[in-house]
């Protein structure tokens, strides 16, 4: 179990007040893209998932998270086109914390939809095995 000093429990317990202030600020402030992709994700109505927006995940805050399967579905406008290493490092944090992540620029969900949902259909089904692969 590592301890913190103090100084450090305090810094630390700052940084999560900060990080679910802008997770709650996200859920409110969602792009349009956000929403059309959220309607189709939320109340289990995709494949019977249950999907979290804009939820944390150690220092990261995910745009669309399943726990099972474990996924991450993010959204990049066009900012993310001056920020790939902070996204590649991103995206190898979530991959080392056992999620799939799947990235979909946020004009590909305003103008097809249906190919969006037709991908992650395809990664949900692609992470479990078909019955007659069960030991």
């Amino acid at each position: 179990m590592k301890h913190f000093s103090e100084g450090e429990g305090i810094m630390r317990e700052k940084e999560t007040t900060q990080l679910r202030k802008n997770a709650k600020r996200l859920r409110s402030d969602m792009t349009e893209a956000e929403w059309a992709l959220w309607y189709h994700l939320r109340a289990k109505r995709f494949c019977g998932i249950k999907f979290y927006r804009q939820k944390i995940v150690g220092n990261y805050i995910a745009d669309f998270l399943s726990l099972n399967p474990k996924l991450i579905i993010e959204l990049d406008g066009s900012q993310h086109a001056e920020q790939i290493e902070y996204d590649r490092i991103r995206t190898a944090y979530l991959e080392e914390q056992a999620f799939t992540v799947i990235r979909f620029w946020n004009d590909e969900v305003l103008r097809d939809i249906n190919m969006v949902l037709d991908v992650i259909f395809d990664a949900i089904h692609n992470d479990f095995p078909s019955p007659s692969e069960n030991p």
